[in-house]
């Protein structure tokens, strides 16, 4: 079968640590942690959790209207803002092959915007519509990234949504590539978004799961660390435009990196508890994928929560493939969780990083929890690496696991 490549001709993204890359990127520099202490919080009876990693000085133009954003939630704004400004950063906002039916859109959340969650939960529990109109649902559904993306770039193209909790952005990125790959499509807007909601921190907090460090913010997460005491739920929104290598150069776009290989798949095993079997076998796939061996990955971007199982897991599978000398950090120490942007933000962080050769340290890690498996933790001031294939890995509730290898493009 005839294959094409795929490659990255745009980023951009809103995270806890900043709204663009040399903004992320001196924050990482200076090890400044996204975490917040939240005050408004206080008032949910029983939440142990206080802690969160918002994006800030979130703006909109004066061309976000309220007509053409009232079928947005917070989340659907960070999405179509961040796929605007990606669009742009690759030379294709306004361009024709965006509502010509060669350009798609997989994108993905956790879930919709929760206020209007809490819309239809008010009527189910009062018995009253109240709030409802005709837009609640639209702000509320699972889709709701994918189809705002859609509908404000009039993008006639296959509309793939990806809805898996943290592997969202991942997998969004990963059915992109394909799309492309396998000719179906041109150009993708591919990503992750998710707004900070308490529901999430709650849900976290049942399991046990949560930091409690509530006054000391900057101290956690701290994935991989013997100390760490769970997650934090952080937000943002993250858009990567692919492209088919031979359209970019034919406009002689910049190319940021190759989409080189990609893997999903499922523990089926059980629906919250990782499988270091499965986390392994989805990175050997990847790798397959992209016709590599594991001695070729020069950086690892780890999902690492700070959560016990889930960093122990992800330690031992990492170990299984790449042994213990691959360099290996996790964005969440310094952004928190960002559940369904995470993928697309640590994807973008890993090919700048490659691009810049520099790559974060893992913010919070003193002791590495001799539970964890023997691996290059960076530390310290980061690392100076030339590196010319980075993997980024993610894993979700309901046992979905994702992968994908990025290719170093110097144009």
């Amino acid at each position: 079968m005839l294959t094409h490549r795929v490659v990255v001709t745009g980023m951009a993204g809103f995270s806890p640590i900043g709204n663009d890359w040399q903004e992320i990127r001196n924050r990482l520099i200076n090890k400044q942690s996204g975490i917040r202490f939240l005050p408004a919080w206080d008032k949910y009876n029983g939440l142990l959790t206080r802690l969160g990693g918002p994006v800030e000085n979130f703006h909109l133009p004066a061309h976000y209207t309220r007509k053409n954003t009232r079928s947005m939630g917070r989340v659907s704004l960070l999405a179509t803002r961040a796929s605007e400004l990606a669009l742009t950063d690759a030379g294709l906002l306004g361009d024709p092959v965006v509502s010509g039916g060669r350009t798609g859109v997989a994108y993905g959340s956790s879930v919709g915007s929760t206020p209007a969650i809490a819309d239809f939960g008010r009527m189910l529990i009062d018995n009253d519509i109240g709030n409802l109109n005709a837009t609640t649902y639209l702000k509320m559904m699972g889709h709701t990234t994918t189809a705002n993306v859609a509908v404000f770039f009039q993008i006639r193209g296959r509309v793939i949504p990806a809805v898996s909790a943290c592997t969202s952005g991942s997998q969004a990125i990963g059915f992109a590539y394909e799309a492309i790959k396998f000719g179906l499509q041109d150009v993708m807007l591919a990503g992750g978004a998710e707004e900070l909601c308490p529901t999430e921190a709650a849900l976290f907090d049942a399991l046990y799961a949560t930091s409690t460090r509530n006054d000391e913010p900057e101290l956690t997460p701290r994935p991989f660390d013997r100390d760490r005491d769970g997650l934090v739920i952080g937000e943002g929104g993250c858009t990567l435009v692919l492209e088919e290598l031979e359209r970019a150069r034919a406009r002689g776009a910049r190319i940021y990196a190759e989409v080189a290989g990609f893997a999903t798949n499922a523990d089926g095993a059980h629906i919250t508890q990782p499988n270091a079997d499965t986390m392994q076998l989805v990175m050997r796939l990847s790798l397959q994928d992209a016709g590599l061996e594991s001695a070729q990955i020069a950086y690892v971007s780890a999902h690492g929560t700070a959560t016990e199982q889930g960093d122990i897991a992800e330690s031992y599978a990492t170990a299984a493939v790449f042994g213990a000398n691959t360099p290996i950090s996790s964005l969440k120490g310094y952004t928190g969780h960002t559940l369904g942007a995470c993928g697309a933000l640590e994807a973008m962080a890993a090919i700048q990083m490659m691009r810049d050769g520099w790559f974060h340290p893992n913010l919070n890690l003193e002791h590495v929890d001799s539970r964890c498996a023997e691996l290059d933790y960076i530390t310290g001031t980061g690392r100076t690496l030339a590196a010319e294939y980075v993997m980024s890995n993610n894993f979700a509730f309901g046992g979905v696991n994702t992968s994908l290898v990025f290719r170093r493009w110097d144009n």
